[in-house]
């Protein structure tokens, strides 16, 4: 195996020991979802605050969705850019960066005065979406074959959860900031500064207790393979893009992350609006959706393991295919409930088939080339963003009510399955999978043979 991936791979981790913070892979690991949590809490905070800033800033519907857009769009760009920088200079300085970077629109979102402040702020905090991808590069190389799956689905889905999180913490601090004498104006401006604070912190935890590869820091490579490094970083880009496969996981993850994301960005003001509930339950019913990421983003890793230890890559992308296909139709069933237990109860099946379907994405995004693994990991993770962006366009439309919306959305992720089918493996690359499978899982048998041998 050649590339950025197989750069360090001798030693990387066939086991997922949620117990284990002293190897570097379990290390990695930890650290990473837990800043991934903070980026999606800092990304979405203001998210369950909105029908209070929808209300001191005069915000309309179309004004609304504009935000809903901005939020998500310059995460395309974003994820495309820090992909290519995984590539070249290693997760941990482009995480560090764009954790302390990504802390201050965060921070200071509290300063929006009007529409098109606010609507600022909220495009520049869109940033730190592109965390997923440093998180999913991460764990990729960290984690051999039989175990990868599972592992990036793991961490992506518990550093989902701030989404989920958020949609509590913040109507509740924000009760808590009001209660204790400030005004609704001051409120809510000074909840977003709490995490806006910790993304900061994390930053600095970030660069200094993770590190690259199972052997290091991409700066401890000879300058010679450094160079090489470099070098092959443009040409590794040039060939994700010529890849068909990408596009298409592209539009799958469109239809998976980026409803996450537009029901994470309306959700709140969703169940205000249709079902009359206030602040502080509208962002518990939110909830629930996020935190279905608990086990579910995990859950899509784990089957996509076990398909793949089964019928290979091919079983790994039919999966996809199914649980995208479920994702749609629950969503269609959702968009038609005007009973709130029922609405609630559809609403966190469609959660269940969304995140199991962003966890099988990111299950065969570590196979499709190697040599360009931040290359696959930032285009595949904009495709995310992408479908977010369109799906806001359906929300800020005068002529559709959001039920509306959501069973147009619901039907064209239902019609996305079938781009599964394009996702397509030679038998070359299913016996290198096979083998360094084998490889990892042999090499881990050993080290406690050794061990035993050595008493």
């Amino acid at each position: 195996m050649s590339g950025t991936a197989g750069a360090f791979n001798s030693r990387k981790a066939t086991k997922l020991t949620l117990g284990d913070f002293r190897s570097i892979p379990m290390r990695a690991f930890h650290i990473t979802w837990l800043a991934f949590f903070l980026c999606f809490f800092g990304w979405f905070g203001i998210a369950p605050l909105m029908p209070v800033v929808r209300g001191e800033l005069g915000l309309t519907k179309e004004q609304i969705g504009n935000t809903i857009i901005a939020s998500v769009a310059i995460t395309v760009l974003a994820r495309l850019l820090v992909g290519w920088l995984c590539d070249r200079i290693g997760p941990r300085k482009t995480y560090t960066w764009l954790l302390i970077a990504g802390s201050m629109p965060v921070m200071l979102i509290g300063l929006s005065h009007s529409y098109e402040t606010f609507l600022m702020f909220r495009l520049a905090i869109g940033a730190i979406g592109a965390s997923f991808v440093i998180t999913q590069f991460h764990t990729s190389v960290m984690f051999a074959p039989n175990v990868v799956g599972t592992a990036n689905a793991t961490a992506a889905g518990w550093g989902n959860l701030g989404g989920g999180a958020t949609q509590m913490v913040m109507p509740l601090l924000f009760a808590v900031l009001t209660g204790m004498g400030l005004s609704r104006y001051w409120g809510w401006r000074v909840a977003m500064a709490v995490p806006g604070a910790l993304l900061l912190l994390s930053g600095f935890i970030y660069w200094h207790l993770t590190r690259d590869t199972p052997e290091g820091d991409y700066d401890e490579l000879p300058a010679s393979k450094r160079n090489a490094q470099h070098t092959a970083a443009g040409a590794a880009f040039l060939e994700a893009c010529r890849d068909h496969r990408v596009w298409a996981l592209a539009v799958l993850y469109g239809s998976c992350f980026g409803l996450e994301l537009t029901i994470d960005n309306i959700a709140a003001l969703y169940f205000t609006d249709y079902f009359n509930l206030d602040l502080k339950s509208a962002g518990f019913v939110a909830a629930s959706f996020g935190m279905m990421n608990l086990f579910a983003r995990a859950l899509g890793g784990i089957v996509s393991d076990r398909c793949g230890l089964r019928w290979g890559l091919r079983g790994r992308a039919l999966l996809l295919g199914c649980t995208i296909l479920l994702e749609g139709a629950a969503l269609i069933a959702f968009s038609q409930m005007r009973w709130l237990p029922a609405a609630v109860a559809s609403m966190m099946v469609t959660g269940l088939f969304v995140k199991m379907s962003n966890g099988a994405t990111y299950a065969v995004v570590p196979f499709v080339n190697q040599r360009a693994l931040g290359a696959v990991a930032g285009i595949v993770g904009a495709g995310g963003n992408v479908g977010a962006v369109m799906a806001g366009f359906l929300f800020k439309s005068n002529a559709l009510t959001w039920p509306q919306a959501l069973m147009i959305l619901g039907v064209i992720v239902a019609a996305s399955a079938s781009l599964a089918v394009v996702v397509r493996f030679s038998e070359r690359d299913e016996q290198r999978a096979r083998e360094e499978m084998e490889a990892r899982l042999a090499a881990a048998q050993l080290v406690p043979a050794a061990a035993a041998a050595g008493d």
